[in-house]
C-alpha cells in the first residue's frame, strides 16, 4: 500500500501532468482526437495547494473550436486509498478524523477509508476504480483499492502524523454495522461511499455464486 501512496504522490508532481495544462494537447476520446489549445496559463495561488488560471479554446462536438474561455483549476495532486477488511474478525477498518473543510456543513468528523494510518502491512491490493473527485474544478484523481488483512499483518499501532497535528481514531465495523451506516447516510466521504458500495456488490455477487 505504501508503494501505491508513494506512486500517487510522485505522479502528482511529474512534469507530464503539469504539461497537460501548459501546452497544446490532444485527448483521445472514443477514437477521435479532441483538440485543446492553451492560450495563456498562470498560477494565481501557491500555498499547500495551488490554483491555476488558464485561457483556452477546445474542440466542440461539431468539430469547431470554441471561443477563448477562462478556467480555474484547483491543483492538489493525486492520492491513493484503500478499504481494508480484517478477514479474522470480519470487520471493515475505517478511520474517523476531523476535516475542517466539512465543518461549516456538518460536525467536521468524518468516517473514511484507510490510508497509511492504520498500521497494517498490506500485500495484495485489488483496484476498485480511479476517478476524478470534482472534474469541474480540480485535477485531483483518487486511486481506490480493496485489501484483506489479518491480525498477523498488524505491524504498528497506526495513527496520524504528529507533524501535521492529525488526531485519528480507528473504527472497526462489522458488515451489518457497515451496511446500516451506509443506509442511514452516516458515510458522507465520497471515496468511502464508492468503496463500501463496491464491497457490498462484491459480497452479494459471491453469495449468488454460492447459491447457484
Amino acid at each position: 500500500m505504501q508503494d501505491d501512496l508513494q506512486y500517487a504522490q510522485e505522479a502528482a508532481s511529474e512534469p507530464g501532468l503539469r504539461s497537460y495544462y501548459k501546452e497544446k494537447v490532444l485527448q483521445q476520446e472514443e477514437g477521435h482526437m479532441k483538440r485543446v489549445e492553451i492560450l495563456n496559463q498562470r498560477i494565481v495561488f501557491d500555498d499547500v495547494f495551488k490554483i491555476e488560471e488558464a485561457t483556452l479554446r477546445f474542440e466542440r462536438f461539431n468539430g469547431q473550436m470554441s471561443e477563448p474561455v477562462r478556467r480555474l483549476v484547483f491543483e492538489r495532486g493525486d492520492a491513493a486509498a484503500a478499504l481494508l477488511l480484517n478477514r479474522d474478525t470480519q470487520k471493515v477498518i475505517l478511520i474517523e478524523q476531523f476535516r475542517y473543510p466539512t465543518y461549516k456543513k456538518g460536525p467536521g468528523w468524518l468516517l473514511e477509508e484507510v490510508r497509511e494510518e492504520v498500521g497494517y502491512q498490506v500485500s495484495d491490493l485489488q483496484p476498485i476504480a480511479t476517478f476524478y473527485v470534482s472534474p469541474g474544478g480540480s485535477s485531483e484523481r483518487i486511486a481506490l483499492y480493496y485489501a484483506e488483512v489479518g491480525e498477523a499483518d498488524r505491524v504498528a499501532a497506526g495513527g496520524g502524523s504528529a507533524a501535521e497535528h492529525e488526531d485519528i481514531e480507528q473504527v472497526e465495523l462489522s458488515l451489518p454495522e457497515l451496511w446500516t451506516a451506509l443506509r442511514k447516510g452516516n458515510i458522507v466521504d465520497a471515496k468511502t461511499l464508492i468503496a463500501v458500495q463496491w464491497l457490498q456488490c462484491r459480497l452479494a455477487g459471491q453469495q449468488n455464486v454460492k447459491g447457484t
